[in-house]
């Protein structure tokens, strides 16, 4: 079947009527007032200091687990690549005292309780600019660049990750797998070219789950919340309908990935670094190829391109900022992120009905009014929300000397990887930087310095927090963006360019083609939107590493 059959037998449109999803709100639904309140003791901060061994590993989730060769830096040298590296290895690690890292982490907490509602929320915390599900969006990304299926055999010899066995391309590995001979139990087994789909007791879409409610998909961490679960099953219902409109496995597969791409270019960059950076750094000549403007972004090992600590551990970070307390996750159920077990969005379990996601309150959605109440992500700035400050057992283990607060996390893994001071970066960027008295750190131990991850937040802060300022910003756009630009099967690359179609291609555009936004939202049954230029073929190099290990475990 060409790719234009495809697109024929895709573009089956929907009236796409415009719906108003939400009128005045009237009080909580039925099913919200069965959620026990989250009291604040709940997500209380108790300040003790951190000990000597503090532990910063244990748990699946935010800030938790240990991600395979981000010490480079500290074990190997700063000039050494293998599945991580430095981008400005000439910079020294900034390593103040453990002490003002603490204290500076309890100052980043917003003391907030979660809300009853989202339409409650006016203390100014909230990005106009930005829906809810960029953030989540954002984890999803961020999994599917660091997933690390290498082989528990080549990790033993290389525990370091001094060998870059894998990549980080945007291939979906958290979805694929090794793919269907690797990983058969990610497959439909009555046709393999289908994505298994599991379904809830009540009869609703869901991700497979085994006995325990925990996900047989890719990579454990989409199944860390219920958000990013869904997200992932719309993913595995795009796949499928590509599938179910006659196309190969191959040729889904390829679309599903090029589709996701397209986002992050297009529609998930714009938001977070803005629209005019993404633009002025993409450069398409006369025969529709696509380069990428890199200033700073350059991997010794242009075929297997390491992932900079400076961004990994440090600017991609800017997403925990952005996490709120709790979302409305249809309309007048508002639900705490973190909250009393089994009444928040914690994943590792079926998705409960009254947790099922209308993407209109996290998404725009084409031919769907707005929600007056629509979840917006948090500003982007130097204040987490309550529910971080005190992390669950479900995400960090509970065990003596555990560090919970996910800032002082976040603050104490980057002095020990051996990140540069923000101020240092700036300069080795060009940028000027800002001082430690516009920061707010002024207390002497800081030495006119700042960690990267708190300076990359209070850049953006002090620009309004709609966006990452300039040094943040370039960081995070030349990574993803050289990421993709290396990738030779990626869309960047294909031989006669390649669009969905429309250049407004956006997230909501995909939910919709996936067939999750109407009603019965989740189950697959809604009619395929009109879906877009399809024509190309593959490229030469179709991920010749699919099916082998490609991706590494990060931390949320």
């Amino acid at each position: 079947m060409n790719p234009s059959d495809t697109a024929s037998a895709v573009a089956a449109t929907t009236s796409g009527s415009a719906l108003s999803r939400r009128g005045v709100l009237a009080g909580l639904a039925a099913g919200l007032v069965a959620l026990p309140a989250v009291d604040a003791p709940v997500h209380a901060a108790p300040r003790r200091p951190a000990p000597a061994g503090a532990v910063l590993s244990g748990g699946g989730g935010h800030g938790s687990a240990h991600l395979r060769g981000a010490d480079i830096a500290v074990t190997a040298g700063r000039r050494k690549e293998g599945r991580f590296g430095v981008m400005f290895p000439k910079l020294s690690g900034f390593a103040p005292e453990d002490a003002l890292l603490e204290d500076l982490a309890h100052r980043m907490i917003d003391r907030t309780p979660p809300l009853s509602d989202v339409s409650l929320s006016n203390d100014g915390f909230d990005n106009p600019d930005m829906p809810a599900g960029f953030v989540y969006l954002g984890q999803f990304i961020d999994h599917d660049m660091t997933l690390d299926l290498t082989p528990l055999s080549q990790q033993q010899v290389d525990p370091k990750g001094l060998t870059n066995f894998d990549t980080p391309y945007f291939d979906l590995g958290s979805v694929y797998g090794r793919g269907p001979a690797a990983d058969p139990q990610l497959y439909d087994p009555a046709d393999p070219r289908r994505m298994r789909i599991g379904s809830t007791p009540d009869g609703l879409a869901d991700l497979p789950r085994r006995a325990d409610g925990t996900a047989m998909i890719g990579d454990h961490r989409n199944d860390e919340n219920l958000i990013v679960c869904q997200l992932h099953l719309a993913f595995l219902h795009l796949h499928n309908r590509f599938v179910d409109s006659g196309a190969s496995f191959e040729e889904a597969r390829r679309l599903t990935r090029w589709h996701f791409q397209w986002l992050i270019v297009h529609d998930f960059l714009p938001h977070v670094v803005g629209r005019p950076l993404v633009e002025s750094m993409l450069r398409t000549d006369r025969r529709g190829a696509v380069t990428v403007d890199r200033r700073f972004y350059r991997p010794g090992n242009p075929h297997r391109p390491m992932m900079p600590i400076e961004y990994s551990m440090g600017a991609y970070r800017f997403g925990h900022s952005m996490v709120r307390a709790e979302y409305e996750m249809h309309d007048e159920v508002t639900i705490p992120f973190f909250g009393v077990p089994g009444h928040d969005l914690r994943g590792s379990r079926p998705i409960p009905a009254i947790a099922r996601a209308d993407w209109n309150y996290f998404f725009e959605i084409p031919g769907m009014s707005d929600p007056d109440d629509r979840n917006m992500a948090r500003l982007i700035d130097t204040k987490l929300a309550l529910p971080l400050s005190e992390l669950p057992p479900t995400v960090v283990k509970h065990a003596d000397g555990a560090i919970l607060n996910l800032a002082q996390r976040n603050l104490l893994r980057g002095k020990r990887l051996g990140l540069p001071a923000g101020q240092d970066v700036a300069r080795a960027m060009g940028v000027t930087p800002i001082p430690n008295d516009r920061l707010g750190l002024t207390e002497s131990g800081w030495n006119g310095r700042a960690p990267l991850w708190f300076y990359v937040l209070k850049e953006a802060e002090l620009l309004g927090g709609r966006t990452l300022g300039p040094v943040g910003g370039r960081i995070v756009a030349e990574v993803i963006l050289g990421v993709l630009a290396l990738d030779r099967s990626s869309f960047l690359n294909a031989p006669t360019g390649w669009t969905p179609g429309s250049p407004s291609f956006a997230c909501g555009d995909l939910l919709r083609m996936a067939g999750v936004v109407q009603e019965g939202v989740g189950t697959g049954e809604d009619e395929l939107p009109e879906a877009e230029g399809l024509e190309s073929e593959p490229t030469e190099d179709e991920h010749a590493e699919d099916e082998h290990a490609d991706g590494g475990i990060d931390e949320g």
